[in-house]
């Protein structure tokens, strides 16, 4: 398969040189999965055709393969790719933004171009083939039900199986003739490359955390500096993540609400915005300025973050509202029992968009905050009730 060039599908285009100083030499391996077509390219079906709208406008040309089709993708984000991306940070089709999974092509690659591993979630999508500006290669996208590479990893749908399945799935052997696979170093916690090399020949490269350091990377032999390797979730990083935060916790606001509408119309409590601005406020705490402020916050625990800010605002509340006294004892109780303890709850929420944790982290903060969270704000509720019926 030696110097092998494959023909675009669309008869009368110039076809680009595939020669690529970052193709691999002679002798050297790389696979990767086809692509899933559509169900009019090849009789192969995706089983999940029926179920999600791909994103698929960035499909320009196909190229011919002796694997089959392969399509090529456009490595220019457009307006409407922006859009669909804050689209998403809004939490507005989050879960239906993706791409077919299998084998792409940028530029015209050959059977001796690098392959590089991305999730099917549109975003990391989009990140890679823009990096690959100018490039030739291959793309290969995982089944990662929608999901970023980080996340994907930890939960494993970014992980060996998956690799391995789409490279038996395609009989990429015949496409490329080396045996070498790029993955974003995110991937690193669910891919088991040993694993992946002994069932299938195939070595894998981790390369930088950041798509756009792609070009730095294989220029520097296809080896991280210490820089593309680090991750530093910095202030914008967070802020950006916000949105998402946001529109999740929006739900609690409107249930709370909700219930002082019935209460008022029952005749139990009158509904005033001096009841609903603090719950407002410390929702706002909990998943926006809690975020934003993370590495400037005491503690470690994402939860005690959220609580010390939850508390903070309490105590706000309580100096605003002139209920610091002993006649409205069961009103400042319940304020310093209730908001801080909400706070921390959707604080600790964000503990999954968050490069500052681990699972198993995770999961022990979780056993400790969760309790004393569901405690504190119970015992919240109980006292202000109570205190509202026996004037207390």
């Amino acid at each position: 398969m030696s110097g092998e060039n494959y023909n675009t599908c669309c008869s009368g285009d110039k076809q680009e040189s595939t020669k690529d100083k970052y193709s691999m030499g002679e002798g050297q391996f790389v696979t990767f999965p086809l692509y899933t077509p559509y169900k009019e390219d090849t009789p192969v079906k995706d089983e999940k055709e029926e179920i999600f709208n791909y994103y698929q406008d960035f499909i320009i040309d196909f190229l011919e393969t002796p694997s089959g089709k392969v399509p090529v993708v456009d490595t220019e984000i457009h307006f409407e790719d922006k859009i669909g991306s804050w689209k998403v940070r809004w939490g507005i089709g989050r879960f239906n933004y993706r791409v077919r999974p299998g084998l792409y092509a940028v530029g015209r690659p050959n059977e001796n171009s690098l392959i590089y591993v991305t999730a099917n979630y549109k975003m990391s999508f989009d990140r890679l083939r823009k990096s690959l500006s100018g490039l030739n290669g291959w793309i290969m996208v995982l089944d990662t039900d929608g999901i970023n590479v980080w996340c994907a990893a930890g939960k494993g749908t970014f992980g060996t199986d998956e690799l391995i399945r789409r490279i038996e799935l395609t009989g990429i052997k015949k496409i490329v003739s080396h045996r070498l696979l790029i993955l974003p170093q995110l991937s690193a916690p669910g891919v088991s490359a040993h694993e992946v090399f002994v069932k299938t020949g195939f070595k894998v490269i981790y390369g930088p955390v950041k798509a756009e350091d792609i070009k730095r990377f294989l220029d520097n032999g296809m080896k991280a500096t210490e820089d593309m390797r680090t991750v530093n979730f910095d202030f914008l990083d967070r802020v950006v993540l916000i949105p998402m935060e946001l529109v999740q916790s929006i739900k609690y606001i409107l249930i709370f609400i909700i219930i002082m509408l019935i209460l008022h119309l029952g005749d139990v409590i009158k509904f005033r915005f001096s009841y609903i601005y603090p719950f407002i406020g410390a929702v706002t705490t909990g998943s926006v300025i809690t975020p934003a402020l993370l590495p400037w916050i005491p503690g470690k625990a994402f939860s005690f973050k959220g609580w010390v800010m939850g508390l903070l605002w309490a105590i706000f509340v309580i100096y605003k509202q002139g209920i610091f006294d002993m006649e409205k004892l069961s009103v400042t109780l319940a304020v310093i029992l209730f908001l801080p303890a909400l706070s921390s709850f959707l604080a600790f929420n964000f503990t999954g968009a968050s490069t500052y944790t681990s699972l198993s982290g995770v999961k022990k903060e979780m056993k400790i905050a969760v309790p004393l969270m569901i405690t504190s704000a119970l015992t919240g509720m109980v006292v202000g009730i109570t205190g509202h019926f026996l004037k207390f």
